[in-house]
């Protein structure tokens, strides 16, 4: 196992410990949602980024319920901040809830919660993206995007998708590589995979 490798195994076993601490699947399922791990700790790729994220599903989008479910999971004394953003009327059709976890090193973890309502554009979309990535991938490729995105300077913010994109698709292996395709690939708004 390389050294990204066991940074990564790492990061994970801790996002996987915060998920747990924070109740988020029972507090989502007792609000009748169903809840799904997405990103890149799902992907099995996560790195320096502390990121959790998942998408929640639900017949319908109540502020007043979810509210209720966010107000259960922010009551935790970890939980330092919470932002919301309403795009319910959008083609999204969904609400986005962003908290902010410390741990116990004082490291902030940023947990990102998208209700979506059932049965809009995006239901299932990024599930199904994640499970192409995860079938697709070599495990040499998810070498490389490790690689990537822990040797990746802080102040050059790349989504995950680019990572997966770059290596995956265009056999991208180093970081000037990365950056001269991402000038040729100017994405903007949701990457489609």
């Amino acid at each position: 196992m390389t050294e990204y490798e066991q940074l990564s195994a790492k990061n994970s076993q801790k996002a996987l410990e915060i998920i747990e601490t924070l109740r988020l699947k029972p507090i989502w399922r007792a609000a009748n949602a169903e809840i799904n791990l997405v990103g890149s700790l799902q992907i099995g790729v996560m790195a320096k980024h502390r990121d959790i994220d998942f998408h929640i599903y639900t017949q319908e989008l109540n502020v007043q319920k979810s509210f209720a479910a966010i107000a259960e999971i922010c009551a935790h004394p970890q939980i330092k901040k919470c932002d919301f953003t309403n795009l319910s009327a959008t083609e999204e059709a969904c609400f986005e809830w962003h908290l902010w976890y410390e741990d116990e090193n004082q490291d902030l973890w940023q947990i990102d919660l998208i209700q979506i309502k059932k049965g809009t554009t995006f239901d299932g979309y990024f599930e199904n993206v994640a499970t192409t990535i995860k079938q697709t991938m070599t495990q040499e490729q998810r070498r490389t995007i490790l690689k990537l995105k822990f040797t990746t300077p802080d102040d050059i913010k790349i989504s995950g998708i680019e990572y997966y994109k770059a290596v995956i698709q265009d056999n991208i292996s180093d970081l000037p590589s990365l950056l001269e395709w991402r000038k040729k690939n100017n994405f903007e708004g949701i990457i489609e995979w």
